[in-house]
């Protein structure tokens, strides 16, 4: 694997459950049809209800809708934890180890100044990071 990358020594995280990642801040929370559909069969819900009440889109492609204050509608009322955690999409799943924030170490730091968990925790090798970064459905993340 090269090592050319800013993070060629790898790179340290933990998820410490905070919730900062789902909260705050307006966006997207991407998903794809299957993960749509495995969240919609464990909600009970019909596809339009699923629609109707969860979906909206953003850049053209669906999203989870977002509570007023940017929070995802999935982050459960104490603000710590997913509702969907087992189902959470592959965006949510892979973070921080999003091309846009891998692309380099000033964008790492700036989304670290926000995020306990990175700088902290197992380290992550470049293989590792190059496996993860090739699981993300988007490109534009």
């Amino acid at each position: 694997m090269p090592s050319e990358e800013w993070w060629g020594e790898g790179v340290r995280f933990a998820c410490v459950e905070c919730g900062r990642c789902c909260r705050g801040e307006p966006g997207a929370i991407f998903f794809t049809a299957r993960e749509g559909e495995r969240v919609r069969e464990v909600l009970g819900l019909t596809e339009d209800e699923f629609q109707r009440a969860y979906v909206t889109l953003r850049w053209g492609r669906p999203s989870f809708v977002e509570r007023r204050n940017g929070d995802c509608v999935f982050l459960a009322a104490d603000g710590a934890r997913c509702r969907i955690y087992p189902l959470r999409p592959a965006q949510c799943a892979l973070f921080p180890f999003w091309p846009s924030i891998m692309a380099s170490k000033d964008e790492w730091n700036y989304h670290a100044e926000r995020c306990l968990g990175m700088n902290a925790g197992r380290l992550y090798s470049p293989n590792e990071i190059h496996c993860l970064l090739n699981q993300t459905p988007f490109e534009d993340l």
